[in-house]
């Protein structure tokens, strides 16, 4: 009887650039055939710019921070920091791309918070197996 696994494909953080979080856009070989290559790309681009925009340092996080040990970081209750709107971003950018490239694709992109900002994984759905 045949079982349906998943299998779990893992793009790992791209260190070429410094300790920023980013992601390699080379194409893991298990994707081949599955998924078009400027496709997978443009995903994984498009992670990296947000989670760019997510660590850059400016006037707004400069003020953040200074309000929060100002605060003792009680200021964090009463409105969202930049970092965490570009995580909701991720979030939802992470959805859209689920629904519109991914899953009719038989694949699945996991949020890369989900896994500590360590890798993105991609499943592979519907691999049958003896």
């Amino acid at each position: 009887m045949a079982q349906n696994t998943v299998i779990k494909v893992f793009v790992q953080r791209d260190y070429s650039r410094g300790t920023n979080c980013r992601f390699m856009t080379e194409m893991p070989v298990e994707l081949n055939g599955k998924i078009d290559e400027q496709a997978f790309q443009h995903t994984i681009q498009g992670i990296n710019e947000i989670m760019d925009d997510a660590e850059k340092i400016g006037p707004a996080s400069y003020f953040e921070n200074c309000l929060g040990c100002l605060t003792g970081y009680l200021s964090l209750l009463c409105f969202e920091t930049h970092y965490n709107k570009c995580l909701k971003r991720l979030s939802e950018y992470i959805n859209q791309q689920n629904t519109n490239v991914f899953v009719p694709l038989g694949l699945m992109l996991t949020n890369p918070m989900d896994r500590g900002l360590r890798v993105v994984e991609i499943c592979i759905l519907n691999v049958a197996s003896r």
